[in-house]
């Protein structure tokens, strides 16, 4: 699933607004404008089906992972507020993801604080969603990637996430 699949599905879920999207952004430190939100938000070709015909944007801006955390980053602050830096603690709230750990992995972990989620509520999303996961296996997912149980959250639990979000929090 590409970044901007997941911005399109994580701003419908949860009914942001573009404006919202741009203070989220630049909450965590990148400087957009309400008409670059627009076109990261566009579908790309290859969701359609083939039977429609939909030409390539050429406007189109593609979100890489360094954006997409710091969109994730900028809404735990826009949920939560502004942590105040512990004493001996780097001011800069820059992206610190890993190569190792994997994209869908971190959405669920930011997402997990942003909206203050318990495990019992995640795991009341993804049933919302339409997967049964056990706590042990969503557990796995929300450790850190050198744990030995942890366990690469794939493209589809993402999906199924996203899907239970909508549903929770636009009924």
């Amino acid at each position: 699933m590409e970044n901007n699949d997941i911005l399109i599905r994580l701003r419908y879920a949860l009914d942001i607004k573009n404006q919202d999207m741009v203070e989220i952004f630049k909450l965590g430190g990148v400087e957009v404008t309400k008409d670059e939100v627009l076109k990261i938000l566009t579908k790309s070709k290859d969701e359609y089906d083939d039977e429609v015909d939909v030409e390539e944007s050429e406007d189109r801006i593609k979100c890489n992972d360094k954006m997409l955390e710091s969109f994730l980053n900028g809404f735990i602050t826009f949920k939560r507020g502004p942590q105040q830096p512990k004493p001996g603690q780097p001011k800069s709230q820059e992206p610190s993801r890993q190569s190792k750990d994997h994209v869908n992995n971190m959405l669920l972990k930011k997402l997990k604080v942003a909206l203050q989620l318990k495990t019992e509520d995640m795991l009341d999303i993804l049933d919302d969603g339409g997967i049964a996961v056990s706590k042990g296996e969503l557990g796995a997912i929300l450790r850190k990637a050198d744990h030995r149980n942890y366990k690469e959250c794939g493209d589809n639990f993402a999906r199924k996430f996203l899907k239970g979000l909508t549903v929770s929090y636009r009924d």
